[in-house]
């Protein structure tokens, strides 16, 4: 099986889990998988090494381009709906006699096996056209009578500097952006259906395509509390005195 960095999935949808002192946990579950490596790039050919993924989701052919098509036949592949390069892990960068990654190999959410934590890239939901209260957080105007609440307020003066800076926050499209999550915390591993679960939310709508990564850097605990659970001052001394 390849040994790549990340793979393609779906987000299935939000739910909550219990931890072990009884804490509910925001939960998101992903479709991670299953793929395929329909190209595998090298250093040598293509100046970086990388393993372009397609989601195992087929399409119709009629569906696809032209230089798609001749993309996938070139490899003896089906015609896929969800295409994305990911990372090769550096010890793998080596030979194809010595387990780096092929086209056709198949990548499933094994690769996780082992690790904490996760970055997660996808699409955020698309809002339209929004005003400078809901895109960007104004707190807006008085809301006395006959004044406009969501006015965006000056964007400039007319004689210094007689120009709009750029940059400025107003008026427009909100949404459909690239959003990357990083380390969140992994919850759960289903190997039989392929499914991923991790700490919080993820960027998109459900069914939404996303990019799942391992954490680029994952954080550090601190030596020694690791897992130690924290202890209210005020509650300890409160049962202290109902022993007493």
């Amino acid at each position: 099986m390849a040994k790549v960095a990340g793979i393609l999935g779906k987000k299935v949808g939000m739910t909550q889990l219990f931890d072990s002192r009884g804490e509910v946990r925001p939960a998101t579950v992903l479709q991670a998988g299953p793929c395929v490596v329909t190209q595998s790039k090298s250093s040598a050919q293509d100046g970086y090494e990388a393993a372009q993924l397609g989601l195992v989701e087929f399409v119709k052919e009629s569906r696809v381009t032209k230089p798609m098509k001749g993309h996938f036949a070139k490899h003896n592949l089906p015609p896929v709906k969800f295409l994305r390069e990911v990372p090769i892990e550096v010890d793998e960068t080596k030979a194809e006699s010595d387990g780096a990654v092929k086209t056709g190999d198949r990548v499933l959410v094994d690769i996780f096996e082992g690790e904490r934590f996760v970055d997660v890239i996808g699409t955020s939901k698309g809002r339209g056209f929004a005003g400078v209260v809901k895109r960007h957080h104004f707190y807006g105007g008085p809301k006395s009578h006959g004044s406009m609440f969501q006015i965006p307020g000056s964007i400039g003066s007319s004689a210094f500097p007689s120009r709009v800076f750029k940059g400025m926050r107003m008026s427009g499209h909100m949404g459909t952006d690239r959003v990357t999550m990083r380390n969140l915390r992994i919850l759960g591993v289903d190997k039989d259906e392929n499914l991923l679960v991790v700490e919080g939310s993820v960027p998109g709508p459900n069914g939404g395509y996303l990019i799942i990564n391992k954490a680029k850097k994952p954080p550090r605990e601190r030596r020694g509390f690791a897992g130690a659970a924290t202890i209210d001052p005020l509650k300890a001394a409160k049962r202290a005195a109902k022993k007493g």
